[in-house]
């Protein structure tokens, strides 16, 4: 007898990871429940909010088709648009570097990928926790269980499948960030140095005010918290704080494996995020697409879920290897002394520098 569920798919997570499978599973003609402890979904905001444009990802990410029809950001949830980033060393003389970028209304830009899905026929639980998965069981923390075919965990690193049910571990870097008043230039900008040892800090400027802040890796720290990192950087720039926010990233690329039985693991929860830049949103978007495709694809033809992996390897395996070597690199780096990295971003070493942020070889000739 063929057993039966409440549902083919259950997603855990309504980010832009979990919406994202749940968009092109229901295209694929997949009964989708995405569970969400959030209302609405996208708040509070967790992230810095810079995306590349469509044309930026293309040439980011040269493997990955379709780019237009993954990436719809409609107009009220771009902020700002940039055509310029800017690497700073300690001394504060950046490198120029051009780039199309969108800092995010980040709420409404996920506000609009749950409609997305829905639009496709996806369903939403709202402020609803999961407690932890058993088997097909979800168990909700107000005693509701929901069966699932398939669960994927888009939850993040913590996520309860990955938590439970996946020993591996990554390096994590914690991140703090304000929204603040004020007019902040056109200009994106990474900073890199003793302010944020073993991260970065940052300044995205929004169509009113900025969003700053940074990430370190704790073993780097000499004992500071990152509490007074953030306070220091941010004190450099004049303006009303607005909101302020914390999250924390995987830095270490993605796991050895997405998939075990019926779990699959998308967006942070699989460390979908590149290294080299903590770029995080179109990423993860990417990982939903394909696993949103392949649980379409077993459902109503019975490929392996394994699939996932397979084509992820094909359009970000290359991209992610780089990523990783970078910021190993990068990590042995940002140990030096401010005035040797002072000395080390000039004009000689500029490209090098640009290839290593964009997930490209560092050195181009071997």
């Amino acid at each position: 007898m063929m057993q039966t569920y409440d549902h083919q798919l259950i997603v855990i997570g309504g980010g832009p990871a979990g919406s994202t499978v749940a968009r092109y599973a229901a295209e694929g003609g997949v009964d989708v429940l995405v569970i969400d402890r959030r209302e609405p979904i996208g708040s509070p905001l967790q992230c810095g909010e810079l995306v590349p444009s469509n044309d930026e990802m293309r040439r980011l990410c040269p493997d990955v088709p379709d780019m237009d029809d993954l990436f719809q950001t409609p107009s009220h949830a771009i902020s700002r648009h940039s055509t310029k980033m800017h690497l700073l060393p300690p001394s504060g003389k950046p490198l120029k570097f051009d780039f199309e970028g969108h800092v995010l209304n980040r709420v409404a830009h996920d506000e609009f990928l749950v409609e997305l899905a829905k639009q496709a026929g996806a369903d939403y639980l709202t402020s609803s926790r999961v407690e932890r998965v058993e088997d097909h069981t979800v168990f909700l923390r107000d005693g509701t269980t929901l069966t699932g075919q398939i669960i994927v965990d888009a939850g993040g690193h913590n996520g309860p499948i990955r938590r439970e049910y996946w020993d591996e571990k990554s390096t994590k870097i914690p991140v703090k960030f304000v929204l603040m008043d004020g007019n902040y230039g056109d200009a994106v900008e990474l900073h890199f140095g003793s302010m944020a040892p073993g991260g970065y800090a940052w300044m995205f400027p929004k169509g009113q005010g900025a969003n700053i802040g940074l990430g370190i890796q704790k073993s780097f720290s000499k004992g500071k918290s990152l509490n007074q990192y953030t306070d220091e950087f941010i004190s450099k720039y004049d303006g009303e704080i607005t909101f302020h926010g914390a999250g924390s990233l995987p830095m270490s690329g993605t796991l050895k494996k997405f998939v075990k039985g019926h779990y699959m693991l998308v967006g942070d929860s699989a460390g979908m995020v590149l290294p080299s830049n903590g770029a995080g949103i179109t990423i993860a978007m990417i990982g939903g697409r394909i696993a949103g495709q392949v649980v379409a694809e077993h459902i109503k033809n019975g490929i392996p879920l394994e699939q996932y992996e397979q084509r992820w390897k094909k359009q970000m395996g290359k991209v992610m290897r780089n990523s990783k070597r970078s910021f190993k690199i990068g990590s042995m780096m940002f140990r030096l002394p401010d005035w040797i990295l002072n000395l080390m971003f000039n004009f000689f070493t500029k490209r090098i520098i640009w290839r290593a942020v964009t997930c490209r070889r560092m050195f181009w000739l071997i």
